[in-house]
């Protein structure tokens, strides 16, 4: 390794790493799921509490939704991780052509060495443990930055870490921003990113530096789309669960709607009236309600808001605040004019923007003028709007008479698309992310190319000729 790197504040503790790579690389099967279970237990059983009582403290998050959006997450993951890793570190036998008769091919995946994964603050848990699963899963070694805006989960995270891992093999760092660009320093061999565009572009600029590989996790506008034949109340009540979890901070949360004019009144007495069902009709007082992450982000959305009333916006349901306790109504606004903030930049707030539409091909053509989104959801029984929508437009991802819920898919290969992101995790993907796959050829016996060995003749133009022809 270079030693231009000795000033760094964290050049011991990637050495460490860096040193221990190889051994962390190489261990079995066996060793790698003693790992994923000493994890789990912690997940699970040791911390459980106190991960619900930092999420509580950091986001006002409720328990049962910190069991199932942080702690089934991880704990789904790694039993998921569990059951197919064998299988993965397989290696993987491919066709070899007739040309290279006498030998055989495959692909090993093998680790990509020291990793660095920074984490967002929507879901610090999740969103941290969740890349190392994958991370442990093909056999690396880490360095974990977690966001400073969530201090009780990244304390709890830090503890955690210490007690499953020794830092050669799994460590956490935590600080602010000039934390994150000491590390982008070094010279990793994968970045795993979760946040926004913007700092996504900063991440994968200090990654080509060492032409370190990257995963950014990103986000942007994700639309909704809903046409006359979905069934509105189902609709609504699915929306207004994926809008307001967390208290709409949430990268593959629904944006904004795409909603067919005709039906809009309809689904808007059908939101109110899910808001009212889940929420009772005083959110404030809620206990299945979260709040605002900081002080900064509730500033941010409560301009949008200002922003919506001087163009005269339609508050269609809640709009009301309270700066002490970073509270935000649940809030659907209407007739909002192109130029409204709320139509410009990622939300990730509990405000919902309605935007009307008369033809569908008005609603894709306002859906392709934007950035390709993380995700896309349809909400229609009709199979030919829903191909239509499918085949002119570019996401992530898509839920289809749902939201949301292809997040938890392990199967799905979870990711962005440009603007909202590159490359894939969960699962086998994520196992894929951390992994390099490399191409393996062995020679058995003697190969034919040898025939085409120099010195060149007419004879072996033939050959070279007729090789080309039939293989």
């Amino acid at each position: 390794m270079m030693n231009d790197f000795s000033n760094n504040p964290y050049y011991e503790l990637f050495s460490k790493q860096y040193n221990n790579q190889y051994t962390i690389g190489n261990r079995t099967y066996k060793k790698r799921i003693k790992t994923l279970n000493a994890l789990q237990r912690a997940i699970e059983t040791t911390y459980r509490a106190q991960i619900q009582e930092a999420l509580q403290k950091d986001l006002g998050k409720p328990v049962v939704e910190a069991e199932l959006t942080e702690i089934y997450a991880i704990i789904g993951d790694i039993k998921h991780a569990k059951k197919h890793l064998h299988q993965w570190m397989r290696k993987q036998s491919v066709a070899t052509p007739l040309s290279m008769l006498g030998s055989s091919s495959h692909i090993a995946y093998e680790p990509k060495g020291v990793c660095l994964i920074i984490s967002p603050w929507n879901f610090p848990f999740n969103l941290t443990f969740g890349p190392l699963v994958s991370a442990i899963a093909a056999g690396n070694t880490v360095i974990i930055k977690p966001s400073e805006m969530t201090p009780h989960s990244s304390d709890l995270m830090s503890i955690i870490i210490t007690d499953v891992f020794s830092e050669d093999e799994v460590a956490l760092v935590q600080g602010e921003v000039e934390v994150s660009t000491q590390l982008l320093k070094l010279p990793f061999n994968h970045i795993f990113f979760t946040g926004s565009p913007n700092v996504g572009k900063i991440v994968m600029e200090a990654a080509s530096k060492h032409l370190a590989s990257v995963t950014l996790e990103l986000g942007g506008k994700s639309p909704t789309i809903v046409d006359k034949t979905a069934n509105i109340d189902k609709a609504a009540k699915k929306m207004m669960w994926a809008k307001f979890l967390n208290c709409g901070q949430i990268c593959v949360s629904p944006d904004y709607v795409l909603i067919d004019e005709v039906i809009k009144p309809q689904f808007i007495d059908a939101c109110k009236k899910w808001l009212n069902t889940f929420y009772d009709d005083n959110p404030r007082i809620s206990d299945s309600y979260g709040r605002i992450v900081t002080d900064k982000h509730f500033d941010r959305l409560s301009s949008y808001l200002k922003n919506a009333r001087t163009l005269n916006a339609k508050f269609e349901v809640g709009g009301e605040t309270d700066s002490a306790s970073k509270f935000i109504e649940p809030t659907i606004i209407s007739d909002l004019k192109p130029e409204a903030k709320l139509l410009e930049d990622e939300i990730f707030g509990p405000i919902l923007p309605i935007v009307t539409f008369n033809n569908l091909d008005t609603a894709i053509t306002y859906i392709k003028s934007k950035p390709r989104p993380l995700a896309l959801y349809i909400y229609s029984k009709s199979k030919a709007n829903t191909k239509k929508i499918m085949n002119n437009t570019r996401a992530g991802g898509t839920c289809i008479n749902n939201s949301v819920l292809h997040y938890a898919n392990h199967n799905l290969p979870f990711g962005g698309t440009n603007n909202s992101g590159i490359g894939k995790s969960h699962g086998f993907f994520g196992f894929k992310a951390f992994s390099n796959e490399r191409s393996v050829m062995k020679q058995h016996t003697f190969g034919v190319t040898e025939l085409l060995f120099p010195p060149y003749s007419g004879f072996k133009e033939k050959l070279a000729r007729w090789t080309i022809k039939w293989f």
